[in-house]
């Protein structure tokens, strides 16, 4: 047994076990009854790939109560619907509008997992608020005014 039908043959199993209907997931996730029976089947040829593939996934395993996360990573580990690169899209959106892609990926994706990755940059610190503006400013004038001594504050005010 391939490790795409044994992912698939456990979520089935467990969907059994938990005495879930197809029926059940079909309205609750709004996929059609026949494309369910065809992944239980390890037929994905009817489904959408990328995007719409792993929140389907997603969709069918928080139903059957999987843990969703999990389950998306495995899937996009085994199956090529779950690619997550965007050219594979949008080149399919290309040819269901019979126009040739003109995208092309600037970057080189490492295979495995990106999310995991150690090496990734720090977020940039976050922006001023206007709140840390007018404590600034308030910091300012308390120091210009307030904490010269009084003759400086006089030399000031005349030369306005």
């Amino acid at each position: 047994m391939t490790p795409q039908e044994m992912f698939v043959t456990r979520m089935r199993r467990f969907r059994e076990r938990s005495r879930i209907t197809l029926d059940e997931i079909a309205v609750e996730t709004r996929i059609k009854r026949d494309l369910l029976e065809a992944f239980e089947r390890n037929d994905l040829s009817g489904w959408p790939r990328g995007l719409y593939a792993r929140s389907w996934v997603r969709a069918y395993a928080v139903a059957i109560g999987f843990d969703a996360v999990e389950t998306v990573e495995e899937f996009c580990r085994l199956f090529p619907q779950g690619d997550r690169r965007s050219g594979n899209t949008i080149t399919e959106m290309a040819s269901i509008v019979a126009t040739p892609s003109e995208y092309r990926d600037e970057f080189t994706h490492p295979q495995g997992d990106r999310r995991r990755r150690t090496d990734a940059v720090p977020p940039p610190p976050p922006k001023p608020t206007v709140r840390d503006h007018i404590t600034r400013a308030a910091r300012t004038m308390r120091t210009l005014f307030l904490e010269k001594p009084l003759f400086q504050r006089t030399q000031y005010r005349e030369r306005q």
